[in-house]
């Protein structure tokens, strides 16, 4: 996630984009966000942080940028934020209705839960999504994942079709890292009860 420092440099190109857009114009705000976003790139590419995570930072801001360009209006800028937040739900939501919740399929793969069962020579383990404790803890995390994506893509839609840009922006930062580290903090309480109650 890249902690506090990625926090705030997630936001900086945002509140570069709105500052300049109020101070002066559409045209300058956009090259000072995508020239902030390129000076923060350069940055966590100096500290020898994720090329990954700097260069799609980037690629977030180029792209809002571009859409912001084409529109002519400045509330382009977030209209990729709130179409990314709806298609990120739909995949958490469809794995709640088919009883694969996306969460638990991640957390398994990565860190699959010990039992008894494995143990026991020729005793094939009961699947974490037929052991009811973990089905419905994953389940849970899942639907506060997709509860995240939908809020966030909601409410920012709502604040875009009445173009108010500079809610918009608080309600991108405000509703990003906090929101995320809620749904965390959620699925970490429930997964960890439920892997006790199985262990």
């Amino acid at each position: 996630m890249g902690g506090w420092s990625g926090a705030l440099i997630t936001a900086v190109p945002t509140t570069v984009f709105i500052i300049v857009n109020v101070v002066t114009e559409l045209r300058p705000a956009i090259i000072a966000a995508v020239a902030s976003a390129l000076a923060l790139a350069g940055y966590r590419l100096i500290r020898k942080q994720s090329v990954q995570q700097a260069l799609s930072g980037l690629l977030g801001v180029v792209v809002a940028a571009v859409i912001a360009a084409r529109t002519g209006e400045a509330r382009g800028y977030f209209l990729l934020g709130i179409i990314t937040s709806f298609l990120y739900a739909v995949p958490f939501a469809i794995s709640v209705a088919v009883r694969r919740p996306l969460v638990g399929l991640a957390w398994e793969f990565l860190d699959p839960t010990p039992t008894a069962e494995d143990a026991l020579d020729g005793e094939p383990a009961t699947p974490w999504y037929r052991r009811r404790p973990l089905l419905m803890a994953y389940t849970w995390a899942t639907v506060a994942a997709t509860a995240v994506f939908l809020v966030r893509g909601v409410v920012q839609l709502i604040l875009y079709q009445h173009n108010a840009t500079g809610w918009l922006a608080f309600a991108r930062i405000a509703m990003g890292y906090p929101l995320f580290i809620a749904a965390i903090g959620f699925s970490l309480l429930v997964v960890r009860r439920a892997r006790r109650q199985c262990g």
